[in-house]
This record gives structure tokens, sequence and C-alpha cells, in this order.
């Protein structure tokens, strides 16, 4: 008796003290929200509140499964994180596809990310961006893999014209990821702050931390915008669940890529079709492929060659295929810069309700074979920018439809400017070169180091940086 009454004492004495080596963080008076499900992926959304207490084993397996995972972002484990954990396993056929479609999309994130020596834990942050849709546009014009605003993506030397938008790249949209985790790491000195960093901007973190008087995110959380405060709990878990699939009976699916890929430099018009034509693929393969080429049709020259991704050639398509890459298509070849297509500055250009605003907007009506894509083209406006003006969900318009055109946002044609010496900008208190590169044309965060001689994107308030 004696023997089993010691016993139990010390099974219960070893619960307890592994119990209280689990950091588990308690909510602050905040409501998390669901995560919302549409066809495609919006901002992240909070998550319930979990009703009811983990098991402590429960807790201790999932704390035990992250840390195995753990190399350089900290994965903590807490509540937060459990609630997204329990949305995402159960969401099997949505992971099941992105399980499919990291094999191909995966390799590209490594990559860029490698190149500027950034963890590469970070390309399962596309996951909860996008669920790997390179044409997924958020609620707020965020678009991409990698959700890139307009000015964001400006600023990271992504180009958005009536021919291509960059964002939609998954290579170069992953450079310019890569890039801002090394300028945002550069700053903050911390992975999840620089995660949260993506999300709100590194103006709102710096402000939170000042707030907090802490740099631990778990501090500084509830002085985050609602969104991001559960942004970076969504990660951790996105990364549980890719990790841990088939513990929770998640099958991959497969992908359309199950090919070898070619890049080539195009330097003529080229359709797309032609191309898939000309290697012996459905067009459809070669779109899904370069998802950034608006018309379908990659708009390379000598100066500028653009890059084509195609399923590897047979050595029979070589020539039909060098023939359609050498054959310059007869197009319009007008490039237009497009303009912002972020909802947050469109409604400060369309909120006024005066005559002098409203003698600015033209009405279109639509003809019969019309798209919004061809009507974006005709006044030079983004499709983007059709759907917020119209209140449009989807992109199906029918004919005699009326759509608000608003002619003081059409994009200035792209012509070379005359070359200024250079402008100066004094910092203020929350810029960051990404914020500062955003409220000038054509200026980048690179071209700002650059031209300052900085080895890194911190800057202080009161500094006075050259803009050229």
């Amino acid at each position: 008796m004696r023997k089993l009454l010691l016993t139990i004492l010390s099974i219960t004495f070893t619960l307890s003290s592994a119990q209280a080596q689990i950091p588990v963080k308690v909510p602050q008076g905040d409501t998390i929200l669901k995560r919302l499900t549409a066809s495609l992926p919006a901002d992240t959304i909070a998550v319930p509140v979990i009703d009811q207490p983990l098991l402590f084993g429960q807790s201790l397996l999932y704390k035990l499964r992250l840390d195995s995972i753990k190399q350089t972002v900290p994965l903590d484990y807490n509540e937060y994180v459990q609630s997204y954990i329990d949305i995402y396993t159960k969401r099997k056929s949505m992971y099941g596809d992105m399980l499919g479609l990291s094999s191909y999309y995966f390799p590209i994130f490594e990559k860029a990310l490698k190149s500027y020596n950034i963890p590469t834990e970070i390309k399962y942050l596309a996951i909860v961006e996008s669920s790997l849709n390179p044409h997924a546009v958020s609620r707020v014009g965020a678009t991409g893999l990698w959700q890139f605003m307009f000015g964001t993506a400006k600023a990271y030397g992504l180009n958005m014209d009536n021919f291509v938008d960059e964002r939609k790249d998954p290579i170069q949209a992953s450079y310019a990821a890569a890039a801002y985790f090394r300028d945002a790491y550069e700053e903050l000195g911390d992975w999840l702050l620089a995660i949260a960093a993506y999300n709100c901007g590194k103006g709102n973190v710096n402000r939170a931390i000042d707030k907090a008087g802490s740099r631990d995110f778990w501090e500084i959380r509830k002085f985050l915008p609602k969104e991001t405060s559960n942004y970076v709990p969504a990660f951790i878990a996105a990364v549980y669940v890719m990790k841990y699939a088939k513990t929770h009976q998640i099958t991959v699916k497969p992908n359309n890529f199950t090919f070898k890929t070619d890049t080539v430099l195009v330097r003529n018009f080229v359709a797309l079709n032609d191309v898939a034509a000309a290697i012996n693929h459905k067009e459809e393969t070669l779109v899904a492929l370069n998802p950034s080429y608006k018309k379908k049709i990659v708009n390379g020259t000598d100066v500028l060659p653009k890059r084509i991704v195609i399923p590897k050639p047979e050595l029979q398509f070589y020539e039909s295929l060098f023939e359609v890459l050498n054959n310059d298509l007869d197009t319009d070849k007008e490039i237009i810069l497009a303009s912002t297509d972020d909802v947050r500055e469109l409604r400060k250009k369309v909120l006024p309700k005066t005559e002098a605003v409203a003698s600015k907007i033209l009405v279109h009506k639509v003809l019969p074979g019309q798209s919004l894509n061809a009507i974006a083209s005709k006044y030079g406006v983004e499709v983007q920018d059709l759907k917020v003006w119209n209140a449009l969900k989807v992109s199906t318009i029918v004919p005699g439809q009326k759509l608000k055109i608003y002619r003081d946002t059409t994009p200035a044609k792209l012509t070379p400017k005359a070359k200024t010496s250079f402008a100066s900008y004094k910092v203020k208190q929350g810029d960051t070169l990404s914020s500062i590169a955003e409220k000038f044309d054509g200026i980048t965060v690179a071209s700002l180091k650059a031209a300052n001689g900085l080895k890194s994107a911190k800057i202080t308030e009161g500094m006075v940086l050259k803009v050229m």
C-alpha cells in the first residue's frame, strides 16, 4: 500500500512539473473571430477562443510537435495557435490541395528566400496569405501568392502595367517578399515581429513595441491591429498542419505541374496560346505557369526581355517553338502604367460626392462580347478599379450594363522622365524605407539604400535621405 501511494505521488509531481513548463498565454479581453472561408483567400481574420481548456496531454503533444519542427523562426504554442490548428485541420480538402501545390511552389520560394538568407520556414506564410493561389486578391487589393499591396510592390521593384502584374509572378514576387523580410528583420531583430510587419507594416509594429515597452510579439500583440494579432498564430498553425497533415488524415492531392519545366527569355510580343500550340500543350497550362501576364501575351523587348516558363519541350517541337518566339505578334504594344488597386486609396478618390467629381465620371454601356479586361484596357484602368467603382463581386458583366469609370484615376502613359539630380526627404517618426519609397514614383527600397550608402534598412528619425 505504501509503495502504491508513493508511485501515485511521484506521477502527480512529474505531471505538475511538466505542465508548469508549457508557456500558455492567457487572452487579454480580445475576441478571436473565425477566419472567412471563400473561394479566393482574403485577409487573415481571427478565429474563436477555445471554450474549454485543453487536456494536459493534448497540450503537451502539440507543443512537442511544434518544437520538433522549429528551426530558426520561433514556433510558440498557446491557445491562439491551437485555435487555428483546430480550424485548419478540419479543412482537409483545402490543405490537401495546398500540399499538392507546394511541391511546385515551395522550391521557388526556397530559392528566393535562400538568396536573402531568410529562414526557409517563411515559405509557409504564403499558405496563410493566398492558399497558394497566384490570382488571389484580398478585400483591400493585396494580390498574388504573397499578397503584395500596390505601393509595397512598387517599393520592392515589382511592375504593374496593362500587360503584366508581377505580384502574380511566383518568381518575381518571391524575391520581393524575401527582400522585404530581410529589411524587416534588420530593423526589428525578431522573426515573429518581421512576420507581423509583413501583415500590417513595420511602422505599426514599431508603435506597438513602444506602447508595450517590449519586443516580444506575445506582449505587443494587444497593441497590434486585430488582424495582425492573429496573423502570427495562424502562420504557426499553418506550419504545423502542413508538417503533420498525415496525422490529421489530410491526403495530398495531385497538382497539374507534374512535368519538368524550362525558362525562356522572350524578346518579342508572343501569345501564350501560340507557344502552347508550338510545344503540343494546352493554353491553360501556359497560363497557369505564367499567371502574371494579364492579356496572355508575353510583352518582351530587346531592351527588357521577359521570362516565360514552359513545360520542357520534346526535341521535335524545338523548331516550331523557335519560330513562335521569334515572330513578333501584331498587337498594340503601348505600355500603360497601372494605377493603384489599393481599395483604401481608391475610396479616398471616390468618396466626395460633389458636382466637380461627378463631372469626371464616365458611364460605359457594356457592348455584346465585351469583358472587364477589354473595358479596362480601353480606358487605361485596372479591372480591380472597375470592380471597386461598380461594387462588382465577380468579373461577369452583361450587355447593356452601365459601368462607372473615374477619369481622374486614369494612369499616365509610360514615358521617359527628365532626370533630376535628387530630392531630399527628412525621416519622420514611424517611417521605414518601404513607406518612403511608396511616396515617390520609380523609387524602390534598393535605390534608396544605394543612393544613401545604407547597408541595412535601419533609419532614424531626423535623418535626411537622398531620393534619386
